[in-house]
């Protein structure tokens, strides 16, 4: 069990950061406007899953993905530099539609209630 809450502390280090890093180092213009959305640690820290959401398209997700896969090296290198850690994690970039499926929701639910209070004022 105790290696299961490591894996958590360290994974929201490595969320930290790799948010950091694609905020402010990171000068790909094929992941600007990334999030990360979360990370899933293996039990012995040497496999993370990264999940990013990006607004856009298919063609956006792919040109984030290949970004992303881009920097994975220097992610890793920065990583090895700002953590303590004995090995850096393998990372694996993994899409999450989850905050495009969020906005699309929120989409209809404006559209509803306009449709619902045009209905009030007929």
């Amino acid at each position: 069990m105790l290696a299961g809450k490591r894996a958590v502390r360290v994974g929201d280090q490595i969320f930290k950061e790799i948010s950091y890093l694609l905020l402010e180092r990171v000068t790909d213009p094929r992941v600007k406007g990334v999030t990360i959305t979360g990370v899933d640690l293996s039990k012995d820290l040497k496999r993370a899953r990264v999940f990013f959401s990006i607004m856009g398209d298919q063609d956006q997700v792919k040109r984030a993905q290949t970004g992303l896969d881009s920097a994975k090296g220097y992610i890793k290198r920065e990583m090895g530099f700002r953590m303590t850690l004995k090995y850096i994690p393998e990372i694996m970039f993994i899409y999450d539609p989850s905050l495009k499926s969020g906005s699309e929701m929120e989409k209809l639910f404006e559209k509803l209630k306009s449709d619902e209070s045009r209905k009030d004022t007929e």
